[in-house]
């Protein structure tokens, strides 16, 4: 698919505005399963989130050549013990990794699903208000990509905050 996007023979009409040097790949539940996978197979995507998935694919056991992962999920799901594979493959992450947890959340909270069931007159289903959910997630997701892909320096990804206090740093 990258080739087909950035590649000599684009697919479309606009493939330089696609920096081939700054790839990065976040998914949610299945998806954010696949960044692992997608980055082991291809070394060009430099940095990759998941976001409460539970992997199917073990992380190759030799890494995903010391490149960035960032692993967010919910509390009560992903915290050290409660997902094995989370537990299984952290060791093999071998390049800058966090694994966050958010209290409150639930598994559709890093998605737009809260806010559109706002709209919808669908109240919160969780502990997590819907626009804290959305501003949490994209805090931690655009540091992300902002410190792997920019090289600009993310002090939210350094430790616990106070204005961030749903979000534990777990150190499995």
């Amino acid at each position: 698919m990258l080739d087909q996007v950035t590649g000599r023979h684009a697919v479309w009409r606009h493939p330089k505005l696609i920096d081939p040097d700054r790839i990065g790949m976040a998914g949610h539940s299945i998806g954010g399963a696949a960044s692992a996978t997608a980055m082991a197979a291809a070394p060009r995507i430099r940095a990759g989130v998941n976001m409460d998935g539970t992997f199917r694919a073990a992380v190759p056991p030799t890494g995903l050549g010391g490149r960035a992962f960032l692993l967010l999920g919910t509390r009560a799901d992903h915290a050290p013990g409660r997902d094995h594979t989370w537990d299984r493959d952290w060791p093999s992450l071998d390049g800058w990794k966090r694994w966050l947890t958010v209290d409150g959340a639930q598994h559709g909270s890093f998605t737009d699903t809260p806010i559109l069931e706002n709209l919808l007159g669908v109240p919160d289903s969780g502990e997590l208000p819907a626009q804290r959910a959305v501003e949490i997630t994209r805090t931690y997701v655009t540091a992300f990509f902002d410190l792997h892909l920019k090289s600009t320096p993310q002090p939210v990804l350094d430790g616990v905050s106070a204005n961030n206090a749903e979000v534990a740093f777990e150190q499995p």
